[in-house]
């Protein structure tokens, strides 16, 4: 029984043990550190370009590489492309990646060292049909299942190969679909069915996957994966990744909300980072996630934690902790981010735009954008110039007091300040509650107010379980009042690191519905990046949409068109569209399927040739690319969706 439910604990950092499978010489799981890997975005087919692409993986820090096998004729390539690598003096281990051929795999697994499987796609079916399964239908698919997949199972198990059974979100099968929904307990049972099956015969060299593009439903799906596997006594090697998570910002934040919450639960044997980049940029980020972890592995913890979430939490779906509303924080309102200011410089309105308010002269007013922050932290210092209406003001209790005029003005208390003064703000005081040292009683005290808002303040380097310990205390007291999140990073200079920790911290929390609003203090950061970070962290646990988000796979031997280009072509004319989500796909593969809750998708058919996409219906076939983009657009706009750049959104 896992005392975390879908982890050893929750009172620290504990990873979850699974057993050892062997991939070339580059053992899995068990005691082994936590594998890097990534794909190659080649064609197949150019085994020097596919040599020379693995070979720069390999340098920066891929421990496994995975090669594309859409038929045939690619699978049987790999023993050229493996040669020639030996040849040069590398060993690493090789991934066939297969999709609807069971042919290339069955030829693959006698050369490389892992076989990649998609359950959904692999000898099921995914039409977008909605079927209806008798029982004993649904048997018989199984059946029939079980004669297509077995036979690659015998193979494996005589070349020593292992599989990885790859469940991707958007691409369950209709069968699963008709019985559990586009849901983490369908993407489970589509991949128990094939490790069933592989124990049926006996055969245990097996790593499983549960990717989706929204950090959410992977997360809950990976937790609810261990579950299941400890209630039938596996632990078998966990590969982490959130899928199509797009390029520069965005796609670091959205990967390290997704597998960084993961590797705080303790699980995770292997990282891949799907980024619209060169592949070889995938490994230094994902090593980066790892680093984190590397002196915090516990192997074997007998202890029970000292804490867990109440019987009525569920860590399989998300639910937002109930809070009572405040001003705008808590209740139903979306998190607020609140701008740390204290050191900021404010000589002039101009300050302000690194947080989303553009000044301008001639009109002397702010134009306000989708990631302007709410609140702005003072602390003593006061500005030279007026505020926009709309940026709340928070002050040090001392200084607030002083204030002549303190409309849209409020108060930050110590415990200590708070007790001892009696004049309180009437609409909202921010209460400061250290997480390390926090009083109950007082907490308690606080809960049958309407105006307080406690902010949980960590500054410790490892602060997850922390957090969540302070926040169980509040869901097992009945404690309702709105919290704010708030940490301060010192030694994170490197501006990706700042990312990917601060994405792993919020968005573990996020994820779990704790939180309603966000704050962060940096000594080597911006305050630019800090917003744009917030922001960001925000959208990717999918709690706040404040910009369009794109869901583009990081191409591979199948794409048939530029994808960072062609990304970046789409990004250029509609980053200004809020809450729009666009998939760019590379291939078919990649497609309906994968793009799962895209509005929008640019999906390439044929060489040239692009299909667009409404959600998961075809709207317009084999377009030319050359007129795919002003395509996608005219569609954005018969569906009223579309709006027109601003000049002031252009300055």
């Amino acid at each position: 029984m896992l005392a975390g439910k879908f982890c050893n604990t929750l009172n620290h950092y504990s990873r979850f043990v699974t057993r050892e499978v062997q991939i070339g010489n580059t053992p899995m799981g068990g005691n082994n550190p936590i594998r890097i890997q990534s794909m190659t975005t080649t064609d197949t087919m150019d085994t020097i370009a596919t040599v020379e692409q693995t070979i720069r993986m390999v340098n920066a820090g891929c421990e496994y590489v995975r090669i594309t096998a859409p038929s045939l004729k690619e699978a049987q390539n790999l023993e050229v492309i493996k040669k020639e690598l030996r040849k040069r003096g590398y060993d690493v281990p090789l991934v066939a990646d297969i999709h609807f051929t069971p042919n290339a795999a069955e030829w693959a697994a006698r050369i490389v060292e892992k076989v990649r499987v998609n359950p959904g796609n692999y000898a099921d079916k995914k039409k977008f049909e909605q079927l209806d399964y008798s029982s004993q239908s649904y048997l018989n698919e199984l059946e029939r299942i079980r004669k297509r997949f077995t036979p690659l199972v015998k193979i494996c198990k005589e070349y020593g190969t292992a599989i990885r059974i790859g469940t991707n979100h958007g691409s369950l099968s209709d069968r699963i679909m008709s019985h559990y929904g586009d849901t983490p307990k369908g993407m489970v049972e589509s991949a128990m069915e094939f490790v069933r099956i592989c124990e049926e015969n006996n055969y245990y060299n097996l790593v499983i996957s549960m990717k989706a593009s929204n950090p959410q439903v992977m997360v809950q799906a990976y937790r609810l994966l261990v579950e299941t596997m400890v209630s039938e006594n596996m632990n078998y090697p966990l590969h982490l990744g959130v899928t199509e998570a797009g390029d520069g910002e965005d796609g670091r934040i959205k990967s390290a909300v997704g597998v960084g919450t993961l590797l705080e639960d303790g699980l995770g044997d292997t990282i891949r980072v799907s980024l619209t980049e060169e592949p070889e940029m995938e490994a230094p980020v994902a090593i980066a996630l790892a680093k984190r972890y590397e002196n915090k592995r516990s192997f074997h913890v007998s202890d029970e934690a000292k804490y867990s979430f109440p019987a009525h939490y569920k860590p399989y779906s998300y639910q937002r902790r109930e809070s009572k509303a405040v001003s705008n924080l808590g209740g139903h309102f979306v998190p607020m981010v609140v701008a740390d200011l204290q050191n900021a410089n404010l000589k002039d309105p101009f300050a302000l735009q690194a947080i989303g308010y553009s000044y301008s002269i001639m009109l002397d007013k702010y134009n306000i954008s989708d990631m302007a922050a709410d609140f702005a932290f003072m602390g003593d210092e006061l500005p030279s110039f007026t505020f926009p209406g709309n940026l709340k003001q928070i002050y040090n209790y001392s200084t607030w007091k002083s204030l002549s005029v303190k409309q849209n003005c409020f108060p930050v208390f110590t415990q200590k300040e708070y007790v001892e003064n009696p004049i309180k703000e009437e609409v909202l005081n921010f209460v400061l509650i250290d997480i390390n040292e926090n009083d109950l009683s007082f907490i308690k005290s606080l809960n049958k107010e309407n105006n307080i808002v406690l902010v949980l303040d960590g500054n410790e380097k490892n602060i997850v379980s922390d957090y969540r310990k302070t926040i169980i205390c509040l869901l097992e007291n009945e404690i309702t009042l709105p919290i704010i999140l708030k940490k301060k990073y010192s030694d994170d200079r490197n501006n990706d690191d700042f990312l990917l920790h601060t994405s792993t911290d919020f968005g573990a929390l996020l994820v779990d519905g704790f939180g309603d609003g966000v704050w962060i203090n940096s000594d080597s950061q911006s305050t630019k990046i800090i917003n744009s970070a917030l922001f960001g962290i925000l959208q990717a646990t999918r709690t706040r949409i404040s910009k369009t988000e794109y869901i583009s796979c990081p191409s591979c031997g199948r794409t048939l068109f530029d994808l960072m280009e062609t990304t970046q072509m789409i990004r250029s004319r509609t980053d200004h569209l809020k809450g729009i989500k666009i998939a760019i796909m590379g291939c078919i593969v990649n497609g309906p399927g994968e793009m799962a809750d895209a509005d929008y998708g640019y999906v390439g058919t044929g060489p040239g040739k692009i299909t667009l996409y409404r959600g998961k219906n075809v709207v317009r076939k084999n377009i030319n690319t050359e007129s795919a983009v002003d395509e996608l657009i005219e569609l954005i706009r018969e569906d009223g969706n579309w709006v027109e750049l601003s000049l002031e959104s252009q300055d």
